[in-house]
């Protein structure tokens, strides 16, 4: 009984040790600041996607991907993903552009969605992702927000 417990009582030690071993780190700000069309195909529609990222960390921050899945007005709208790498400098931003794919039913269901008085200004989007920085360095993000869609004082999108 009692080696079970010393072995335990070691695992435990270890683990506290291991969890030393990683930096704490405040999570990333991250914004979206702009959505651009892009070249469409068939029965799809593609937006080049913005967002800020700033690292309030006093160590420099690796990536090595980024995906992201947009919801608009409740509904999931659009998804990308990016092999971009590079490296945010500790206390410093970088701007990626990740260009995203909305598929016609998505459309469709985003069109049903809509009631007859609500534009497509101003509506509330929430957008996930995550930053790929390897094994133990991967960092999700949301951000919540109203996106003013282009075309939308003309009532159209």
């Amino acid at each position: 009984m009692r080696s079970v417990h010393a072995v335990i009582l070691s695992l435990l030690l270890l683990s506290l040790s291991a969890c030393a071993l990683f930096p704490n780190r405040d999570p990333l700000n991250i914004n979206v600041v702009g959505i651009e069309p892009l070249q469409s195909q068939d029965l799809e529609v593609r937006f080049a996607v913005k967002i800020r990222l700033q690292n309030p960390n006093e160590t420099a921050i690796d990536y090595s991907g980024v995906a992201l899945d947009l919801e608009v007005n409740g509904r999931p709208l659009a998804s990308g993903v990016s092999d971009q790498s590079g490296t945010i400098a500790r206390f410093s931003e970088a701007v990626l552009t990740v260009p995203v794919s909305v598929s016609a039913f998505s459309v469709l269901r985003q069109t049903l969605g809509l009631s007859q008085t609500q534009t497509l200004d101003n509506l509330p989007y929430v957008l996930r992702g995550k930053l790929a920085g390897g094994v133990f360095g991967t960092m999700r993000f949301v951000d919540t927000g109203n996106l003013s869609l282009p075309g939308a004082a003309a009532g159209t999108w």
